[in-house]
């Protein structure tokens, strides 16, 4: 949303830009030819000639209104785990998407029981491949904390005192982004327990039970698994403030569970008396150039769903790279709107790339690294040096089409230039990925 707003004032210096947080809730959005105007929950009302709707998503919280059930979204919630962490000595991790992820290699000082719906961790990035290649890393020993990360980071409030002291207040903060962790104090009350974490895979949550209510129930819970290969866990004795039933029959005790379950499109506060075209996925439906279905209101972001013909190698996904890409794009074109200039579409959106790193590894996806929407009419290539890099290139008549990169492997320009090029490698076969042959140079 900042580099939005940061690209207009550059574009119209002279002109009035106006960058409305999330403290000052919208309340309604007035969209009407004569009249367009915004208006907040604290009654305050703003006239736009051009809006932007960038209001990110909200957790989809396995259920609502428990006090021990948190969503991490956002640096506020983000603070108030933090907070919460610091007095547990067991969690529950719900989900498998980027969020969980981070936090079972992130977290330490407290034992971790992560819940699964899929047979393998991280379904949303990885194959089962990549997933037995990280495994390992949730019993290592973590490593010393890498060089201070400088990164540019922008603040609604006066300083980070006041920004922490609004966590918890029922507003919502700056969206999670790179490094969100960093900075953060993620240990449990046992201060001498380093990596702690029991995996439950293939399972759901059947209910969710308070420690009264459990009592009541006169079922029993299971003690945290000796090793992650024990199948007769024992019964636990202890009481916990809150208790998970999975559906696969078993209960664990904990102090708070954590739902990283994914998100979903914040459209709400602009739904009442308008008539936005909304995607499958509940988004705001924009087309090539972020226009909504509405005049002179546009969306980037986890907000909003694109609904123009994308490029082969490109797929929408609600991540932090992709919203700032968003941000940056849709400021362009609300101003060459005004100016009454034409547009080309942004390069980002010519192939789908995302640099994260999960368990202290880099990691890289790139195009359809998932064969996502191909089928079965693809193949596979795979090099695995264990711990050190893992590298999945997907291809589909002698073409690449994507590619996971896990480790520093310094293949993604190449990569990235291969899948844009559409080059025909069939001649190289499986040297195509030869440790021995220093591919990076050879189509350089």
């Amino acid at each position: 949303m900042k580099r939005s707003w940061r690209r207009l004032a550059a574009e119209f210096p002279s002109d009035d830009i106006l960058l409305i947080t999330a403290s000052p809730v919208i309340k309604a959005v007035v969209n009407f030819r004569q009249l367009q105007k915004i208006i907040t929950e604290a009654g305050k009302e703003y006239i736009y000639e051009k809006l932007c709707l960038c209001a990110g998503a909200k957790p989809k919280l396995i259920t609502e209104g428990n006090p021990f059930v948190l969503g991490i979204r956002d640096t506020d919630s983000a603070a108030e785990f933090q907070k919460c962490l610091a007095k547990a000595k067991r969690i529950t991790i719900i989900g498998n998407g980027g969020i969980a992820l981070e936090l079972v290699y992130e977290v330490a000082g407290c034992e971790v029981i992560w819940a699964i719906k899929d047979r393998a961790i991280g379904n949303t990035f990885f194959d089962a491949g990549a997933a037995e290649f990280l495994i390992p890393k949730l019993s290592a020993k973590k490593p010393e904390p890498p060089i201070v990360c400088k990164r540019m980071k922008y603040t609604t409030a006066e300083s980070e005192t006041e920004e922490r002291e609004t966590a918890g207040a029922g507003k919502i903060g700056s969206a999670l982004g790179p490094d969100w962790h960093e900075g953060l104090h993620l240990k449990g009350a046992k201060e001498m327990l380093s990596h702690k974490v029991h995996i439950e895979t293939l399972c759901e949550v059947k209910k969710i039970y308070l420690r009264e209510e459990f009592q009541q129930s006169q079922k029993v819970s299971l003690a945290f698994p000796r090793a992650e290969e024990d199948k007769n866990s024992e019964t636990d004795i202890e009481l916990w403030p809150v208790y998970v039933e999975l559906t696969n029959g078993k209960i664990y005790g904990c102090d708070f569970i954590v739902s990283a379950t994914g998100v979903v499109p914040n459209v709400h506060p602009f739904l009442d008396g308008n008539n936005f075209a909304l995607g499958e996925d509940g988004g705001v439906k924009v087309d090539i150039s972020m226009h909504s279905s509405l005049p002179d209101i546009y969306a980037a972001g986890d907000i909003c769903s694109a609904s123009w013909e994308p490029s082969p190698f490109w797929q929408q996904m609600r991540l932090w790279t992709q919203a700032r890409q968003m941000g940056w794009y849709a400021a362009k074109c609300m101003a060459a709107e005004i100016l009454g200039e034409p547009i080309d579409m942004d390069f980002c959106f010519e192939l789908f790339a995302h640099v994260t790193k999960f368990f202290n590894y880099k990691v890289v996806l790139l195009g359809k690294y998932n064969a996502q929407g191909l089928g079965s009419d693809h193949e596979l290539m795979l090099r695995v040096t264990k711990g050190q890099e893992y590298i999945k290139v997907v291809m589909q008549n002698g073409r690449m089409l994507g590619a996971v990169l896990i480790g520093e492997t310094d293949l993604e320009e190449t990569f990235e230039n291969l899948i844009l090029n559409q080059m025909d490698l069939s001649r190289y076969g499986e040297n195509l990925l030869d440790p021995n042959i220093d591919i990076e140079d050879y189509f350089d």
